[in-house]
């Protein structure tokens, strides 16, 4: 009988579809990871016509893909290829032609006598400072932290996160409830320190750095838990997604398990404005953005959080909300979108805003639709959604990027 390991050296690894011509270059690009592939997404400049580029992977669960802000052309990929397990696709021509990373992510094997671990997926990528081009952190899961300083062809890991006892013991297991497993995401680097960067585990709480991932230190307090359990433990804390304001870099946001928070350096404690929601809608969550110009500006979409947790949108009524204030009020989106009968699900790294005037905000659900908002600033009345994507496998994320001219 032919073994395992043996018919995967046999067999080759997946790779993209043929190349194609170089297409006409776009305005705004949006990048769809999903459960079976991946697609570009290219619309013209009044993002009214959308051209849909792919698959790229088909077949595969690709969970992130980015698209480096510092060059504008060099695409990752964090994909989960079937039986052949985790690894990371590079393109530095916009998709036309794919190579794998000649070291993926993998956990170091321990010398302590700890259990060895072995990376299930990349959950998060997040290119690193403007000044360290071709440098990049992954997030995976099981959590653990990743560094590429060769644009994505090997990768390291951070013995300061992955080799962390204490860090470790907060950690959540395959038995905590997270679909997939267990993730470290959000990462964030400060624009002003390429040495300071935080990232959120769910479950683990809120880690900061400020010497490149040496050591860390918890960014917790405030922040809320299941009732019942311990606040002080981080291993009971469940960060969704952590977003920083773009225009200042010293305010975060978050869409936490139990609520939405907000955080104004240097302050060490969070402020949970999810209170001003509408009750019967509640403030739990996966996904949320911040606009890129207005730090008072961050959009949420909720999800039914009652004790089953269904993870669809209440009462089957889709809906994104905005505070336009830092979260002092909010204000529903649903202009356009089904009034009744759509339990939608929309994941942590599935709504994402572009930069342009006014702002373009992209959800995706997993039934496979995307749908875009104009976002004019409260004018009345309001936009309305338009779906520009559909039939697609269940979406995993959106990233809006701006691709470089040729």
């Amino acid at each position: 009988m032919t073994s395992v390991k043996a018919l995967e050296t046999a067999m080759p690894r997946p790779g993209p579809v043929n190349p194609s011509p170089r297409p006409a270059a776009s305005a705004v690009l949006l990048l769809v990871a999903t459960r079976k592939g991946a697609w570009l997404l290219h619309g013209d400049a009044a993002r009214r016509r959308w051209r849909l580029d792919g698959p790229h992977f088909h077949g595969h669960s690709i969970s992130h893909l980015v698209l480096d802000p510092r060059d504008g052309r060099t695409l990752l990929a964090a994909a989960k290829t079937g039986h052949l397990g985790p690894t990371i696709f590079r393109s530095t021509d916009l998709g036309r032609t794919w190579k794998e990373a000649s070291r993926p992510p993998a956990f170091a094997q321990p010398t302590d006598g700890s259990p060895a671990r072995s990376v299930d997926h990349t959950f998060w990528l997040a290119p690193c400072h403007t000044n360290q081009p071709g440098s990049w952190y992954a997030g995976t899961s099981p959590q653990g932290l990743f560094r590429s300083d060769d644009g994505g062809d090997t990768w390291q890991p951070l013995p300061g996160v992955n080799d962390n006892m204490t860090l470790r013991e907060w950690m959540g297991t395959v038995q905590d409830g997270t679909p997939d497993g267990p993730k470290l995401h959000s990462i964030v680097i400060d624009p002003a320190d390429p040495a300071h960067l935080l990232f959120g585990m769910s479950g683990g709480g809120v880690h900061e750095s400020f010497d490149r991932g040496a050591t860390w230190q918890t960014l917790i307090g405030g922040l809320e838990v299941v009732e019942g359990f311990d606040v002080t433990q981080p291993t009971f804390h469940d960060p969704h997604c952590i977003r920083a304001c773009p225009s200042r870099s010293t305010r975060l946001y978050m869409q936490n398990h139990c609520g939405i928070y907000r955080l104004d350096r240097p302050s060490q404690v969070w402020q949970r404005i999810g209170r001003k929601m509408p009750r019967k809608v509640g403030d739990i969550g996966f996904p949320m953005v911040v606009h890129p110009r207005d730090a008072d500006t961050a959009w949420v979409f909720p999800m039914d959080g009652t004790d089953v947790w269904p993870r669809t949108s209440p009462d089957g009524r889709p809906a994104a909300y905005v505070t336009r204030n830092a979260g002092r009020s909010w204000q529903r989106l649903d202009a356009g979108l089904p009034a009744e009968q759509a339990w939608w699900t929309v994941k942590r790294q599935a709504l994402c805003a572009d930069q342009r005037n006014p702002v373009g905000l992209y959800l995706g659900h997993t039934g496979g639709e995307i749908w875009m908002l104009r976002d004019d600033g409260g004018a009345t009345p309001p936009q309305r959604w338009r779906n520009i994507a559909r039939h697609l496998p269940e979406i995993y994320a959106l990233e809006t990027a701006i691709p470089a001219a040729d």
